[in-house]
C-alpha cells in the first residue's frame, strides 16, 4: 500500500471529474482485509447517500457498506492493525455545519440547551456566514477527531477517513483553517481548536489526494492545486485520473492515421465481408465507399484524442507523486461499479 500510514485521506478536484465516487471507491478499498473506515461528506450535497443507494444521510455516523477482498474479486485476507476477519465496514457521516457548531459550543462552552436557543434565533446561520473561517475549523475538526479518536480498549476507532472536500479551486483556503481564524481568535478555544486541527492536517498521517481527468482543464487545476498545498505545507497525496476510456486503435495506427490509406481501408473493409460476399470486387468495393470518410474521420478524432491525453499524462508525471487510474464506467456509476473501482485502486496500490 502506498498510503502505509495515512489515516485522513483528503479527496479533492475539479467539479465533475468524479471526487464523490473516487472518495467512496477508496473508502471501500481501505476497508478491506477487515480495516473500518469512515467516509465523510462536508459539503451538504447528500451525494454519498445517492452513490450507496440509501435515504439522506443524518448527522451521525452510519454504516453503509461491508466489504471484503473477494467482493472486490482480490485474493487475500486479514492484515494486521485491521478489525479483524477478512471483512470490513465503512461508515459514513455528511457534516451539518449547524449541528456541528452546537455540538462544538456544548463541548467547550458547556450551553447545553442555551445552544439550542441560539439555533432559533438564528445564530447559528449568523456565525457561520460572518466568520466563515469557523464554518471550516468545525468540518476539517469533525474529520480529524474521527481520524484520532480512540475506543475504550485505547485502539483507533478508524483505521481510515476519507474526505470528499470541496472543488481544488477552494481546497487550500479550506484545509488552511488556521490562518483562516487568525484573525478572528488569537486565542481561547477556537484558536486552540484550529491549531490541533492544523497539527493533523500537515501531520504525516494526512494526505491531499486530488482527481483529474485527462483533459487540459482538469490537469491545470490538479497541478496548480498541488502547488498550492506545497505552498501551504499541507500534505500531498496522490493523483487519481478518472473516467480513462480505452485505447481502440493501437500505437501503430495512431501514427499512421494522417496518412492516405483510403485504399487500405477500403480492402480492409471488404475482406471483412462489409461489401457482401457474392457481388464482385468491384460491386463490393463500391458497396463500403460511403463507410470511407466516417470511419477514416472518427479515427483523426481518436488519434487527437490519444495526442492530448499523452501531453496530459506528461503533466501530471511532473508531479513526481503517485498516479492511479480509473476506466470509464459506461451506463454511470452504480453500486457494482463503485466496488469495481475500489477494486482497481486496490490492485494500484492505493488502498
Amino acid at each position: 500500500m502506498d498510503w502505509e500510514g495515512v489515516r485522513l485521506h483528503v479527496v479533492s478536484g475539479k467539479g465533475g471529474t468524479g471526487k464523490t465516487t473516487l472518495a467512496a471507491a477508496l473508502a471501500l478499498a481501505l476497508a478491506a482485509e477487515g480495516r473500518r473506515t469512515l467516509l465523510i461528506e462536508v459539503e451538504g450535497r447528500q451525494g454519498l447517500a445517492e452513490l450507496f443507494g440509501i435515504a439522506a444521510l443524518p448527522y451521525e455516523e452510519r454504516k453503509v457498506a461491508t466489504v471484503s477482498p473477494a467482493k472486490l474479486g482480490l485474493p487475500g485476507g486479514a492484515k494486521s492493525g485491521g478489525t479483524g476477519g477478512g471483512t470490513g465496514e465503512v461508515f459514513a457521516l455528511a457534516i451539518d455545519t449547524e449541528q456541528a457548531l452546537l455540538e462544538y459550543l456544548d463541548m467547550f462552552y458547556k450551553l447545553g440547551r442555551a445552544g439550542k436557543a441560539l439555533q432559533k434565533v438564528g445564530f447559528v446561520d449568523f456565525a457561520t456566514t460572518v466568520a466563515p473561517g469557523v464554518r471550516d475549523v468545525l468540518l476539517t475538526g469533525k474529520a480529524c477527531e474521527a481520524a484520532r479518536r480512540k475506543g475504550p480498549d485505547g485502539r483507533r476507532v478508524y483505521d481510515a477517513v476519507v474526505m470528499d472536500a470541496p472543488p481544488t479551486g477552494r481546497l487550500t483556503r479550506f484545509l488552511n483553517v488556521n490562518s483562516e481564524v487568525a484573525g478572528l481568535a488569537r486565542f481561547g478555544p477556537i484558536h486552540s481548536q484550529a491549531q490541533a486541527v492544523m497539527g493533523v492536517l500537515k501531520s504525516p498521517e494526512t494526505a491531499v489526494h486530488l482527481v483529474t481527468l485527462l483533459e487540459e482543464m482538469p490537469v491545470q487545476e490538479t497541478v496548480d492545486g498541488f502547488a498550492e498545498l506545497r505552498a501551504a505545507g499541507l500534505p500531498t497525496g496522490g493523483v487519481l485520473v478518472n473516467m480513462v476510456r480505452p485505447p481502440v486503435l493501437d500505437a501503430a495506427a495512431v501514427a499512421a492515421v494522417h496518412g492516405d490509406h483510403r485504399e487500405e481501408v477500403a480492402h480492409a473493409l471488404v475482406e471483412a465481408g462489409l461489401g457482401g460476399r457474392s457481388r464482385s470486387a468491384a460491386t463490393r468495393r463500391a458497396a463500403v465507399e460511403p463507410l470511407l470518410d466516417p470511419l477514416l474521420a472518427q479515427a483523426r478524432e481518436h488519434a487527437e484524442r490519444v495526442a492530448l491525453e499523452r501531453e496530459q499524462r506528461t503533466d501530471l508525471a511532473g508531479l513526481k507523486l503517485p498516479g492511479y487510474e480509473l476506466p470509464l464506467l459506461s451506463g454511470g456509476v452504480d453500486l457494482g461499479g463503485l466496488y469495481r473501482l475500489a477494486a482497481e485502486l486496490k490492485r494500484q496500490g492505493a488502498a
